[in-house]
């Protein structure tokens, strides 16, 4: 099961980083590259505990739709989500917040399982684990340049 954990600081406080992170209008902005758009359950606005939201977006060519839960939220340092329908066997993704010297420190931990047995771990070592640890770097780079803007 791939583990992809992703650490980036950025110059704004943490409850502006917490809040952009689960913003599902501003994950849109972020992931523009893969057409991603929020289809069904929450489509804008703060996501909370225990809401869903769908995801259209175009990956590998295809258009593919995934589904997540929001398990946990703990404002402001952290929050859960987890894929409940989608291309993957399963997912977890945790969403880390710390505050360091009027810097926070944004942590994101993605395990993952990837569907069709073999041939998925396969896939994993050929591109599918560069490509979530790509989308995950690129989806905080965004966010930081959003939040230190706002500041």
């Amino acid at each position: 099961m791939p583990f992809i954990e992703h650490r980036q600081f950025v110059k704004a406080p943490i409850e502006v980083c917490f809040d952009l992170a689960r913003n599902v209008d501003i994950h849109t902005q972020t992931t523009s590259h893969t057409k991603e758009r929020a289809v069904s359950g929450v489509t804008q606005g703060l996501l909370e505990a225990g809401d869903t939201v769908t995801f259209e977006a175009r990956h590998f060519g295809m258009r593919q739709r995934l589904t997540a839960e929001v398990t946990l939220m703990d404002r402001p340092n952290q929050f859960v989500d987890v894929m409940v329908k989608g291309a993957f066997h399963s997912f977890v993704h945790t969403h880390l917040f710390f505050e360091e010297s009027g810097r926070t420190m944004m942590i994101d931990r993605f395990h993952y399982r990837s569907p069709f047995g073999p041939i998925g771990v396969v896939a994993d070592k050929l591109f599918l684990e560069k490509y979530m640890r790509d989308f995950i770097v690129s989806r905080a780079k965004a966010l930081k340049r959003i939040a230190e803007n706002m500041v």
